[in-house]
């Protein structure tokens, strides 16, 4: 009895008028919007908007664009691998790698007290690499120079040498790319998307309760045009309130959309941006400098004996 005496009050205080209202003008503001769009609107039953309010549209739609033009391409540094050469092969050989561990390590703690042998639990998980290209050159390097100087030639050997320094310089290359890519995620990346999933997102919003304050009244008003002498007060007054509500929707996303452009952030951001990349080009730079001559000196000396 009681959940009946709940939904009984619950029914009872449900305005049906108020929500029949409600229903009537979003089935009027779409016959409206239709209308407008199949062109069996005149352009003077369609109330124009304040040109400040036109103009503030325009440069939101364009800030908008701008943002999303941007993040098209700096999407990427939120993925480490975007410039990872062998990404596909190594993630293979990791996976088969980290699945034996796993089931290894699975097998020797669940079959310890039974009657089945159990194998030795495998000392720790394969290491995770950088999946960037300068580790991938690093490493390579790296690799290629250590083979060359196992051999009896080795320790003497130009090219080894030469291998030897270029993976020294890149190893504060690809240091420096993994401080640039954390850099760009926190001080670009992330406050560039809060400003165009909050701010603009307001704006984007403000704006379309203002169509739909606008499509209201064009409605109220066709009403009122088609209204008998018995409905025109009404019709009167539903215009009149659309009228009032349009001005003040129209006013707050005016506000609203002057706070947005005005926004210092973006371009905050995109120092921000430029800044990390600067860093970044600038220790490559003088990494690549530092090795470069002493390469160029190996590769002088290795061409003048050839000759």
């Amino acid at each position: 009895m009681d959940g009946w005496h709940k939904l009984s009050a619950s029914i009872s205080n449900i305005n049906f008028a108020q929500a029949g209202s409600k229903l009537s003008k979003g089935f009027n503001s779409s016959v409206q919007a239709t209308r407008e769009r199949l062109g069996q609107v005149a352009p003077d039953d369609i109330t124009e908007l304040p040109q400040e309010y036109k103009h503030l549209e325009a440069r939101v739609d364009a800030l908008r664009a701008a943002h999303l033009a941007v993040l098209r391409s700096t999407k990427v540094y939120d993925s480490e691998t975007y410039d990872y050469p062998t990404q596909i092969q190594e993630s293979i050989h990791e996976l088969s790698s980290s699945l034996s561990y796993n089931i290894t390590s699975f097998a020797a703690n669940n079959l310890k007290g039974t009657n089945l042998p159990a194998p030795a639990a495998p000392a720790a998980p394969p290491p995770s690499q950088h999946k960037t290209l300068p580790h991938a050159l690093l490493r390579s390097a790296a690799a290629a120079s250590n083979a060359i100087q196992a051999t009896v030639a080795g320790p003497d050997d130009r090219l080894g040498k030469a291998l030897a320094l270029y993976a020294s310089g890149y190893e504060k290359i690809a240091l420096a790319r993994l401080e640039q890519d954390a850099a760009i995620q926190d001080n670009f990346l992330h406050p560039w998307q809060t400003t165009l999933n909050t701010s603009i997102a307001v704006a984007m919003k403000a704006r379309q309760a203002v169509r739909v304050s606008r499509l209201e009244l064009d409605a109220a008003k066709q009403t009122l045009k088609n209204a008998g002498p018995a409905k025109q007060e009404h019709a009167r007054l539903e215009v009149e309130n659309a009228e009032d509500d349009l001005v003040q929707k129209t006013e707050v996303a005016i506000t609203l959309m002057k706070t947005v452009l005005e926004n210092p952030e973006p371009i905050k951001n995109l120092n921000e941006l430029a800044k990390a990349q600067l860093l970044f080009f600038s220790t490559a730079a003088e990494a690549l400098s530092t090795v470069q001559g002493e390469i160029e000196e190996l590769a002088v000396a290795a061409e003048g004996e050839y000759r």
